[in-house]
């Protein structure tokens, strides 16, 4: 890494501290919810403006496309992309902060405004080194990251990856398991495959002191609970990670009253697309024969969501290793799997990508709630290294 460019992008990012916790503290009092981010868009606009980045908006409908050039690199020449999610959750915060959500019902738990902050201050840092750049440079500021069928789709249908052609790429995403200043990565297979679950049990309500004239949707509904678990205990290759949850039984009758129906609500997540294509045709066609042989019907419909990220070995070990020379090996560790989901998955299914992950807990300070918790928070220290992790992902 040349001694300069590591000198400017720490004395920068450092410069641009208040400016890019200002952004993210804007970002955080006014949540947009996934395909709605029209104010976020407008924002993040007005900011590439100022700094002088050309950029076109309305990209995957409320998403954000801008190139950094430098004065030597053709126009076809192929890109590194960088990319952050716009979107916010419909969680009521219980934060009590000056930058607290004026947006009732939605909040900013999952990081997305810390994500799209640092790019913008990482964008000023690469504008600047603009001639300095081994390849130009795409900002991506996507939207829907959190909802089907997931913005990096919407992206992708309207061009991201071309034009000029994305080569590489690299994501970070807010991880509070892990102390503001350290990052980490994992090379391969990383998260996993996400689909949704709805099965509706028609069967027949009646008197519960009369059960034999009912067609019960509650005890199908538990044979067929009982019975999928099988699908994964028993069906799937032990050496693939997958998990099988459901989190909502509904069935509205009463101590007397057998209902007509009953709903499930679950959740399928794998890291094998094959194994995930055979486990969803069985348990449709599971639901569905047990509810019939109890004289019952279910309707099952399956929301396919994102495929398994895998990060790209060699551009996550470039990463891995300018990460350890500018903040220290102390700082960067290895991280397992996880069975949560993120469309940059799509990103990794069409070019070589690097995900990685942020540290931003502060246990001194009570900074330790999950994402996705109505008090999550991050320490704002980790601001500076996103900024600079992200500037420095070009150079890898």
């Amino acid at each position: 890494m040349n001694p300069k460019i590591e000198s400017h992008i720490r004395e920068r990012s450092t410069a641009l501290f208040d400016k890019v916790r200002g952004y993210r503290e804007h970002l955080h009092a006014n949540p947009e919810l996934s395909y709605q981010e029209h104010e976020t868009m407008k924002f993040v606009s007005e900011a590439l403006t100022k700094i002088g980045i050309e950029h076109t908006t309305g990209v995957g409908d409320t998403g954000i496309v801008a190139l950094i050039r430098g004065s030597h690199h053709a126009p076809d020449m192929p890109c590194f992309g960088l990319r952050a999610d716009l979107d916010a959750l419909p969680i009521q915060e219980e934060n009590e902060v000056p930058y607290k959500s004026t947006k009732d019902g939605i909040m900013h738990a999952c990081g997305h405004d810390v994500h799209t902050s640092v790019l913008l201050g990482a964008a000023e840092i690469l504008f600047e080194l603009k001639d300095k750049l081994p390849q130009p440079v795409k900002l991506i500021f996507q939207p829907g990251e959190e909802k089907n069928p997931g913005g990096a789709t919407l992206m992708i249908r309207d061009g991201v990856l071309q034009n000029p052609k994305v080569e590489r790429m690299a994501a970070l995403h807010v991880f509070p398991d892990m102390e503001v200043g350290n990052v980490g990565f994992k090379e391969g297979i990383y998260m996993a495959s996400c689909d949704e679950i709805y099965i509706t049990i028609n069967g027949k309500g009646g008197h519960g002191a009369t059960p034999h004239q009912c067609i019960d949707p509650i005890m199908i509904g538990v044979n067929i609970l009982q019975t999928l678990q099988q699908i994964v205990s028993r069906k799937c290759d032990p050496k693939i990670p997958c998990v099988l949850s459901f989190g909502h039984f509904e069935a509205l009758g009463a101590t007397n009253v057998i209902p007509s129906k009953a709903y499930l609500k679950g959740t399928f997540r794998t890291m094998n697309e094959p194994w995930r294509a055979e486990a969803l045709e069985l348990i449709k066609f599971t639901a569905e024969a047990i509810a019939q042989a109890s004289g019952g019907t279910a309707d099952v419909t399956i929301s396919k969501g994102y495929p398994y990220l895998e990060n790209d070995p060699e551009t996550t070990q470039r990463m891995r290793e300018i990460a350890k020379a500018f903040l220290g090996e102390e700082q960067v560790h290895e991280l397992p799997i996880r069975l949560t989901a993120e469309d940059f998955s799509y990103y990794s299914q069409e070019v070589p990508v690097c995900f990685f992950r942020l540290g931003v807990r502060n246990e001194v300070e009570g900074i330790v709630f999950s994402v996705h918790h109505p008090r999550f928070d991050i320490d704002q220290k980790s601001l500076k290294f996103g900024m600079q992790m992200m500037a420095l992902a070009p150079f890898s």
